[in-house]
């Protein structure tokens, strides 16, 4: 299977470098951004990505390419990421791997956005398949090198050490995208995890109460799980207040608001820290609210112990201490509401928020 996959890369005539060898050849740009690219491939916000491969996720931009190799730029052979993930790593291999990544396109696409935006239809009969992908991704990730956000703690850079993640899955994944099994023994863990928390999520002790107009949704559940589970079903919302048992509570802004959405307007992000002293004014307990910053890839709203990690704040919330509030749950929710719709009073959604936008409207 591998030597089949270099024989197709061989075909396209691309090849994977990283990221510090940019400007040493034209070269295709993936889910990141840097001067000299031939083209750039990103969701991210302000990317140069041409109009007309805009997607929501960067993966979804490089399999648009597959369908318009005459757009400029993409005559380029060599193509880079400055870090690695699930997205952007699906976005470098389809660029190397075009003809089984048209192929599995619908699939490939449903892997780049649980693995970014942590959404998944589990209605779609390619659900599972997906969620196999991203879990053996993450566990051979895990396995082999360092966790993402991981490598400054190794005094390491990300974009030079995640070259070597490239180098490792690249002739890899194509044997796992075709028959899953193959995987199962690195899968099936997180897989099994997340099914369950699946099953507790669709269950009658968990409660959701959706607020469309300032893309709300309140999940009631009682406890914490794999994110893929707690954001699966919440596509089209952008903030998730997550009410646990015993009063823990957590509110995060998702990756959809820090990226440009291609599908659907948003609202911007709004700062947190005026919530966080409008709670910490209500909060009888040892603990006091506290909020990440507005350019966080997904900022959180939580009562603060020790301070979180950028590894552990992007991993599942079940791996983070969440702290028991002296605040019921409906007053928190009702807080969060009334400073949201304060916020959004005179804020219409719109696609291609600049960051000085967000924080002129915040």
């Amino acid at each position: 299977m591998e030597s089949k996959q270099l024989l197709i890369a061989s075909e396209q005539g691309r090849y994977f470098v990283p990221f510090g060898q940019l400007r040493r050849q034209p070269t295709i740009v993936v889910d990141s951004t840097g001067l000299g690219a031939a083209i750039t491939l990103a969701h991210w916000r302000g990317a140069a990505t041409p109009t007309a491969l805009r997607d929501d996720t960067s993966a979804g931009s490089c399999l648009r390419a597959l369908h318009a190799p005459a757009t400029p730029g993409l005559a380029a052979r060599a193509v880079t990421a400055n870090h690695f993930d699930i997205d952007g790593f699906i976005g470098v291999w389809a660029l190397l791997n075009p003809t089984l990544a048209v192929a599995h396109e619908p699939l490939l696409r449903l892997v780049a956005t649980l693995g970014d935006f942590r959404e998944l239809d589990w209605a779609n009969p390619l659900a599972d398949y997906a969620l196999q992908l991203v879990c053996w991704l993450n566990a051979e990730e895990k396995a082999h090198f360092y966790e993402p956000f991981g490598a400054p703690a190794r005094r390491r850079r990300e974009d030079e050490a995640s070259a070597e993640k490239f180098a490792w899955f690249l002739p890899r994944f194509a044997e796992v995208l075709l028959t899953a099994e193959v995987g199962r023994a690195a899968w099936e863990p997180e897989y099994a995890r997340v099914k369950q928390a699946v099953a507790t999520l669709q269950g009658p002790l968990t409660q959701r109460s959706e607020y469309p107009e300032i893309g709300l949704v309140v999940i009631r559940t009682p406890e914490p799980g794999p994110y893929y589970a707690l954001f699966g079903p919440t596509a089209g919302f952008d903030w998730v207040l997550s009410l646990y048992d015993g009063q823990r509570y957590e509110l995060e802004a998702k990756y959809t608001t820090w990226i440009d959405l291609e599908s659907r307007p948003t609202l911007p992000r709004l700062p947190l820290p005026a919530l966080a002293a409008r709670l910490n004014e209500l909060e009888t307990s040892s603990y006091r609210w506290a909020a990440d910053g507005l350019t966080d890839t997904g900022p959180l709203l939580r009562l603060a112990g020790r301070r979180l990690t950028k590894a552990e704040r992007y991993a599942d919330p079940e791996g983070r201490p969440i702290y028991v509030s002296s605040l019921a749950a409906g007053t928190v929710e009702a807080e969060v509401v009334a400073f949201l719709t304060r916020g959004y009073a005179d804020v219409a959604p719109k696609r291609y928020w600049t960051w000085a936008e967000v924080r002129n409207a915040g």
